[in-house]
């Protein structure tokens, strides 16, 4: 069977999974603007630190190589993979798709026939309209359902796959994603762009409600001097209900639930609702809960372990934690990080102190989004509303 040429733009933690998982069975070029991401990936070696990528990449049989853009490598595939970033313009009220517009002019530009998907997230109706502007078919929109820290598992054992287009490509595009998974009998779903778009927002922005439902239960239980695993473990049991995203946080954040609900918010124009603003103005008076919490504490020194919101991720983006820390410095709290991903001694104005002995030391309180085993000599300055420490 021929293999496929498929070109991978932008090898952010969403691109650079889906190049290795396609690599298998397909010939890949990766490309980017980062030469030490590039270097890395042709030695074989993940830029980014996680257990599977790079398993996959140092003992895998992939054709797969990577290189900074250029026209051949257009001219010379037959389809082009976007997933660039599209980070929430606070201003627009929109994503910033510019990095993907351009990736899509350039590709047709230099390739009229290359195939077109979309990987990135976008707003509710861009698709059609860059189908539109090209006068092609031959653009689709593939949502991404990927964890951070776990992106190639999730890319590998997709719990579906929605195809969004209006062209004949369909069956050719579940062929690429289907072969590439590892799982058996995976639902493939084949709808509309707009339809595909709108369910990548639902998803995350239903992940996103239930974070705050649990973390405005444990504000209740806090309040009403409650225990609330007793009150979380009793909902879980019913299986309408269940047990994910049930553990109580201080906020959700990284980078995908905080844009993604902003921009279902901003479709939602002209269109009557409650709940989506709800969502977003719930997970703003949970971080003021925190901080308050903490502000009554009076401590002299606040620290905040680990700006990333879960275990194994590298993305502090969009961290409740950072919001949290501003609401405690304006009431002349001192604040210091221990974060191990940032080599600077400052972050946001911030004091970074990665001894963890001289956090520790300096600390009166430290602030934990979730529980690590290297807290537990200091478990009595910890201030956390981990309950369950399983993400």
């Amino acid at each position: 069977m021929k293999k496929i040429k498929i070109v991978v733009v932008g090898l952010g933690y969403v691109g650079l999974s889906n190049a290795v998982m396609l690599a298998q069975k397909n010939l890949v070029t990766a490309v980017d603007i980062n030469i030490d991401k590039i270097n890395l990936i042709n030695k074989r070696k993940s830029p980014l630190a996680n257990n599977l990528m790079e398993s996959f990449l140092a003992n895998e049989t992939l054709d797969l190589k990577a290189t900074l853009p250029s026209n051949e490598i257009y001219k010379n595939s037959d389809i082009a993979l976007i997933s660039t970033p599209t980070n929430y313009d606070e201003t627009t009220y929109c994503f910033n798709t510019d990095s993907v517009e351009k990736s899509i002019e350039t590709a047709l530009s230099k390739n009229p026939n290359i195939l077109i998907i979309i990987r990135s997230t976008v707003p509710v109706g861009f698709t059609e309209q860059m189908i539109k502007k090209y006068q092609t078919n031959d653009i689709y929109f593939v949502p991404e359902f990927l964890r951070e820290g776990k992106a190639l598992h999730d890319n590998l054992n997709p719990t579906r796959i929605i195809i969004g287009g209006l062209g004949k490509n369909f069956k050719l595009i579940e062929s690429i994603f289907k072969n590439g998974t590892k799982k058996k009998d995976v639902d493939i779903l084949m709808m509309s762009p707009a339809e595909a778009e709108s369910s990548k927002l639902f998803s995350n922005t239903y992940l996103a409600m239930r974070v705050a439902f649990f973390n405005e239960l444990d504000t209740f239980a806090q309040t009403k001097n409650l225990i609330t695993k007793n009150i979380i473990n009793s909902l879980s049991l019913d299986p309408r209900i269940g047990i994910g995203y049930n553990n109580p946080s201080f906020g959700y954040g990284g980078y995908c639930l905080p844009k993604d609900t902003k921009q279902l918010l901003a479709n939602y124009k002209n269109t009557p609702q409650k709940l989506m603003k709800a969502i977003i103005e719930s997970n703003d008076l949970r971080k003021k809960f925190i901080a308050d919490k903490i502000i009554t504490m009076r401590p002299k020194v606040v620290g905040i372990f680990r700006l990333v919101m879960k275990k194994g991720s590298m993305n502090f983006r969009e961290s409740s934690i950072l919001d949290i820390a501003k609401l405690i410095r304006l009431n002349g709290i001192k604040v210091i990080i221990f974060e191990p991903l940032v080599k600077d001694d400052n972050f946001n104005e911030l004091e970074v102190v990665n001894n963890f002995e001289e956090f520790s030391k300096q600390s009166e309180v430290i602030l934990a989004n979730r529980i690590d085993n290297v807290l537990n000599s200091v478990r009595d300055k910890v201030f956390t509303r981990d309950i369950f420490n399983l993400d």
